[in-house]
Order: C-alpha cells, then sequence, then structure tokens
C-alpha cells in the first residue's frame, strides 16, 4: 500500500495493530479522523493517552480500576463471602450486566495454556488462593469459558483449595461448550450464575 505521507503511513500502521483491524479499515479509521474537527481527534488521543497512563488495576480483585479499591470491591453492598473467579475485565462487564451477581470477583488476567506459554504463575492464581486462606471467602464461582483451557484453570485452583472450607461451583452449562462468557446473551448468563453447580459435580459430569 503507497502513502502520499509519512504521517498518514505511520497512523495507518499504528491503527492496524489493533485486534481485527487490517490495513484498509485503518485507512478509513484514520482518514476519518482526518475529515473531524481537529479538537475531537485530539480528546480522543489525551483520552487513549489518560488511560495508559493512569489506569490501575484492583489491588484486591485486579479489576481495572481508576483508584486502588475499585467501586465493585469498596462497595459494602456486596456479598465479601461469595467470589467469582473469571478471565478478564470483559467477563466482570457481562456478569455485571445480569444484575444477577452480589459477591465479589477475583480477575485471573487469562487462563492457564501450555500451548501459549502460560503457566499458573502468569495468572493472579497465587493471590486469589492467598486470600482464600484468610477465612472470609465462603464459595468460589468458577466463571471461565468453557474450553480446554478454561476448565484446566479451574481444576488447578480447584486442588489448590484442598484443605480448605470453601465451597466452589460452577456457572451451569447453559453456556455452550467452547463459548466465550463474554459473548453470552445477559438472559442466558444471569441463569447459569443463578443455577450454578457444585464444581465437583462438573467434574462427574465431564
Amino acid at each position: 500500500m503507497d502513502f502520499s505521507s509519512k504521517l498518514l503511513e505511520n497512523a495507518v500502521y499504528e491503527m492496524s495493530q489493533l485486534p481485527g483491524i487490517g490495513k484498509r479499515t485503518a485507512l478509513r479509521l484514520v482518514l476519518h479522523l482526518l475529515k473531524q474537527p481537529e479538537e475531537q481527534t485530539v480528546k480522543m488521543a489525551a483520552a487513549l493517552v489518560d488511560l495508559r497512563k493512569d489506569i490501575m488495576f484492583c489491588t484486591n480483585c485486579h479489576n481495572i480500576s481508576d483508584v486502588a479499591i475499585c467501586e465493585i470491591c469498596a462497595s459494602p453492598k456486596r456479598d465479601r463471602t461469595l467470589v467469582c473467579v473469571v478471565e478478564d475485565i470483559r467477563d466482570v462487564m457481562a456478569i455485571e450486566n445480569t444484575s444477577q451477581f452480589k459477591g465479589l470477583y477475583h480477575v485471573l488476567g487469562g487462563k492457564i495454556s501450555p500451548m501459549e506459554g502460560i503457566g499458573p504463575h502468569d495468572l493472579t492464581i497465587a493471590s486469589l488462593i492467598s486470600k482464600a486462606k484468610e477465612g472470609e471467602i465462603k464459595e468460589l464461582i468458577f466463571a471461565l469459558s468453557s474450553t480446554m483451557e478454561g476448565d484446566t484453570t479451574n481444576f488447578y485452583i480447584f486442588k489448590q483449595l484442598e484443605g480448605l472450607e470453601i465451597s466452589t461451583s460452577t456457572i451451569a452449562r447453559g453456556i455452550a461448550v467452547g463459548d466465550e462468557l463474554e459473548y453470552a446473551d445477559e438472559v442466558t448468563l444471569g441463569r447459569s450464575i443463578l443455577n450454578r453447580i457444585p464444581f465437583e459435580g462438573s467434574l462427574k459430569a465431564n
């Protein structure tokens, strides 16, 4: 793709680094931005810079936050004995949109995947186990996607909890096997949370 401007070429290249954005789509987006008022583009750029510079991760659940403790963890209305284990921020947003869950979350930051070189120590599993040993948590809900990597991660955490008086459950399989949580509709996801089953029962089912 030939460019008449190095500035344009650089902008298209950077835009094309986003997931799902090819060079042609990136070019359309950049040309669209050029047609907009300058202050709109500057405002967008400033928002991205602020996001990258000032974003924080909750010290309790590892959710993305503007402050050290996120709004969910800081809320006195949440059930602190119930913790939902999810892969990333998108899953927190998906479950929150159902308005069916009143506990806290723990964001792992991914799933165990030997094929991709991701092991337990690359995730926030250690801090989850540490919290579990403090004694306040009574139930952990595994809400990872029902893939081989998700099931492997669930089982690894389950084994790390042996000897602790914590019940474990997994969301009901209203979520199809192989589906990513974030793509489930809110009704199905909400029912899966409410109708969760004991994790050991899910092992027998498999």
